[in-house]
């Protein structure tokens, strides 16, 4: 079929572009910044120069497009390390979660686009209280920090919308294999600590497999939502001095949560002692979905050999 993908240039369209053109599909990339153009053109996709906040924009690229399929990927994440102020630091993604959504699906209604695949996020939004993991049936957090409101909320809108319209919503865990990957070097520099306890349960996913999974979702017309992640939700006193190893660095300091509230505020705090992890037992289950990268354990050390 021919697909139409909104924020191709990202770090998981580097990985689903080539994996849709190797099963025969004709892909059609979008990206708001021009020179990705040449880059989405050598991984096999017809680049498109788009901003998904311009709907009379998004409605001519699908016009022009005629899809059979659309899968949203854009967000603005590079760089993002002000946890104390959350929200303001996911300001454009969150634009692009609730603006950006509603013009992919005008398009779509418009252009009789019946499936649809958007990017949702596993890593902390569900309800911090009962089991350490959670399924998709379980719900999100009632009580967010207030400095995590308008993300939650834009998060909830994609999803809404999304599966309101027949498609699908993957949570997708913290990804992780990109070369340039930004946790490298706070975690090099030992300024990702473990707070207090450091109970806070992550969950991860290759960049690979969750292209792959995003393909089984996309060809086998899911509808609903679907946690993409891997098979070891852990805690971050696990899961963090494991990632210092593979990449050469030293052991993660340990901070009380009095301190890190005062350098991260308090998000920082409930992410590393308060997040649920997520199941993958339904996307496995339904989709066929096989991981490369069962866990991080043995993730991390591979995507990471030689970049100490």
């Amino acid at each position: 079929m021919r697909v139409f993908i909104a924020g191709a240039g990202g770090a998981i369209g580097a990985r689903l572009v080539p994996q849709l053109v190797q099963r025969g599909h004709e892909v059609i990339g979008s990206s708001r910044r021009p020179e990705k153009a040449d880059r989405l053109r050598a991984l096999g996709a017809e680049p498109v120069v788009l901003d998904l906040l311009d709907a009379d924009a998004v409605r001519s690229a699908i016009a022009a497009a005629k899809p059979g399929a659309i899968v949203h990927q854009a967000t603005a994440l590079a760089g993002m390390s002000d946890f104390k102020h959350f929200d303001r630091s996911f300001a454009a993604t969150n634009r692009l979660r609730t603006t950006g959504t509603d013009a992919l699906l005008a398009a779509a209604r418009e252009f009789g686009v019946s499936r649809l695949v958007a990017q949702s996020y596993a890593g902390w939004p569900y309800a911090r209280e009962g089991g350490a993991v959670k399924s998709e049936e379980d719900p999100l957090d009632p009580t967010p920090v207030p400095a995590m409101r308008e993300t939650l909320a834009g998060i909830r809108h994609l999803e809404r919308s999304v599966t309101e319209a027949g498609g699908v919503a993957l949570r997708y865990g913290g990804f992780y294999g990109a070369p340039d990957d930004a946790q490298l070097e706070p975690v090099r520099a030992r300024r990702f600590p473990i707070v207090g306890d450091g109970a806070g349960v992550w969950s991860f996913v290759h960049l690979d497999d969750a292209a792959t999974a995003t393909v089984l979702a996309l060809e086998q017309r899911a509808t609903g939502i679907y946690n993409v992640v891997d098979d070891e939700p852990a805690a971050v006193r696990e899961w963090l001095p494991v990632l210092a190893e593979a990449i050469g660095a030293k052991p993660p300091r340990r901070v009380p949560r009095w301190l890190a509230r005062l350098a991260a505020g308090e998000v920082g705090v409930v992410l590393m002692t308060e997040t649920r992890g997520a199941s993958n037992r339904k996307a496995k289950g339904e989709l066929g979905w096989t991981l490369r990268q069962p866990s991080w354990r043995q993730g991390f050390a591979d995507a990471y050999r030689g970049a100490t």
